[in-house]
């Protein structure tokens, strides 16, 4: 039953990632290969450590999943090393340091994720802008890709500031901070109808893969719908009243990690709430927190913090929304 849940939750990524390679191109197919080498090689060795069977565990589709969700949080030239390190970081440290998968108390991926936004901020920004005539301003070969994650240099004829580009999300930040409007601050070619241009349609993607674990029943609708109208209703609330400073929910909806949050990394079963009702505190939770985030805080993006800090709050949250055992106490 899990292999087969791990299983269709990976065909439900294909179409985001499709989309991602269509605008970013083939870099994040060689990601996804070092990062679930990684991840199984990492498997091997903590289950082996543990003394633990390999084939039972390397099979349950956990550490692909894991290793997925990391590699498409990357850019899509990030080093081998930035890859490998973080989800190694995230098998060893954050799942099986705790037991293995079902003991952690926080998603591995996002602690993984987090690790190296933290550490290596720069590398982390070096996003391509999307294929899109007027904004692609170098088109790297499939040889070229593969030299830059493994070499970390780029072509001797191309420089990273020729090459990259701010994501949406960071790009309105910066504008709005040097005193734009609104409308001036998505006046730039990377911002299209609803958000940030390619980030709408993988987010469109994404959405649609997660609708369709939902129609499988292998989540449920109450994590990703709260964590929806967390980051949508304070984001409509603040449109309201100062559209001129605040981009609208289809916007926050629309870019960033808000789909691949919402279907993929704040349903993990393991380190999210229990009940009905907590998952809907768990899920607003997050969503909120991701919003604050994005909008006052630090980080462009703020998914993998938010999950990582409703994760510390789920033992609370279970503690008063799990019903009690007919006649036990309350533990």
């Amino acid at each position: 039953m899990l292999f087969r849940s791990m299983r269709l939750v990976i065909y439900a990524l294909v179409p985001a990632i499709a989309a991602h390679v269509m605008f970013f191109g083939p870099g994040l197919l060689v990601q996804l290969v070092l990062a679930v080498a990684t991840a199984l090689a990492a498997e091997a060795v903590a289950l082996r450590l543990r003394g633990l069977p390999l084939r039972k565990f390397l099979t349950d589709g956990s550490a692909i999943i894991t290793a997925m969700l990391i590699a498409l949080c990357l850019p899509p030239l990030a080093p081998w090393w930035l890859v490998a390190s973080g989800t190694a970081f995230a098998i060893l440290l954050a799942k099986h340091l705790y037991g293995g998968l079902g003991s952690n108390p926080f998603n591995p991926a996002m602690v993984g994720y987090a690790v190296l936004l933290v550490s290596f901020p720069a590398q982390l920004t070096q996003w391509l802008p999307p294929q899109i005539a007027g904004l692609q301003t170098a088109d790297l070969t499939f040889g070229e890709t593969l030299h830059t994650i493994f070499s970390g240099s780029l072509p001797a004829n191309l420089t990273w500031d020729a090459v990259t580009s701010p994501t949406p999300l960071n790009a309105l930040r910066t504008n709005l901070a040097m005193g734009q409007t609104m409308q001036e601050a998505v006046s730039s070619p990377v911002f299209g109808m609803l958000g940030g241009r390619g980030w709408d349609w993988i987010n469109l993607a994404t959405l649609a893969g997660g609708v369709w674990l939902l129609a499988m029943r292998i989540i449920r609708w109450h994590v990703p719908v709260s964590m929806l109208a967390g980051i949508g209703i304070p984001a409509a609330a603040m449109y309201s009243i100062d559209p001129g400073a605040y981009p609208g929910p289809l916007f926050h909806l629309t870019a960033g990690a808000s789909m691949l949050g919402a279907f993929f990394i704040a349903t993990d079963p393991v380190s999210s709430a229990t009940s009905h009702r907590g998952k809907l505190i768990y899920g607003a939770g997050i969503g909120l927190i991701t919003y604050v985030i994005r909008t006052w805080g630090g980080y462009p993006d703020g998914v993998a913090f938010a999950v990582l800090l409703m994760n510390l709050a789920v033992p609370l949250i279970d503690r008063y929304t799990v019903p009690r055992i007919y006649g036990h106490e309350r533990p």
